[in-house]
């Protein structure tokens, strides 16, 4: 998948080659929506509209029509990303946070095999790095194909039948150097873990982990490049981002 226009013929007037680009991007961002699925603990979106087209032109008596909408969103909406302070009260904000944490050398390993109620262990994991024929190394940012938004978005089971790290599985990436955990679920904890221990290793490292991506098949046992940087909030628990893969880079 190459960047440039949709299939639906949206691009510029003057034809839709101005788009093309060099580099090879994969969208790893589920839509935000509101009525989408979304963790318990977090403020479902709300969004509505601030003016039409039409109110424009009557209230502020412009001449070109524009609208605006107003959204009401959680910072850990959708595919998004944690600050190390949302599991950590002595842990930097997001503006505190060095960017680095959030972009960078990645692979991406499929664990799509261990289904629901199985959790994702060392073996599990070692087992999908030889498979991958790629390495983990230190700094990396390593995203885990589970296949679950694939099978389960946008229904409910989204939010509790998903494979999700053990601590002894999120202990063996944080212990080979990974600076960012990222999975197609809904969290790196599995749902019915109330200690909430992979997040629990993430604030022991101090590293953080991304959250509900998609599109991971497209990746799967590739290195690449990870872009999912978080919005400059200040005091930020975490943020929405808009992830992708940079292939050949």
């Amino acid at each position: 998948m190459s960047a440039g226009p949709k299939a639906d013929g949206a691009g510029p007037r003057l034809g839709p080659e101005l788009l093309n680009r060099s580099l090879q991007l994969i969208d790893l961002t589920a839509e935000i929506y509101q009525g989408m699925p979304m963790f318990g603990l977090h403020q479902a979106p709300f969004i509505m509209v601030n003016h039409t087209h039409e109110e424009a032109l009557t209230r502020l008596g412009v001449s070109l029509p524009f609208t605006a909408r107003n959204l009401l969103i959680s910072e850990h909406t959708g595919t998004h990303t944690d600050a190390i302070y949302e599991y950590d009260p002595d842990g930097p904000t997001l503006t505190e946070s060095p960017l680095e944490y959030y972009y960078g050398g990645a692979v991406c390993i499929d664990v799509s095999d261990t289904r629901f109620p199985d959790r994702l262990e060392p073996d599990v994991l070692e087992r999908a790095v030889e498979r991958s024929g790629q390495e983990i190394r230190k700094g990396d940012i390593v995203l885990l194909h589970t296949g679950t938004h694939e099978r389960l978005w946008p229904s409910q089971s989204y939010l509790t039948e998903y494979s999700a790290l053990s601590e002894a599985g999120a202990r063996w990436l944080a212990e080979r150097g990974v600076v960012n955990i990222g999975i197609d679920a809904v969290s790196i904890d599995a749902a019915d873990d109330e200690d909430f221990m992979a997040h629990v290793v993430c604030k022991e490292f101090q590293i953080v982990n991304t959250e509900s991506l998609t599109n991971l098949s497209k990746v799967s046992n590739q290195r690449f490049t990870f872009l999912g940087l978080p919005l400059n909030l200040r005091g930020g628990t975490g943020s929405p981002i808009r992830a992708v893969a940079l292939l050949g880079v």
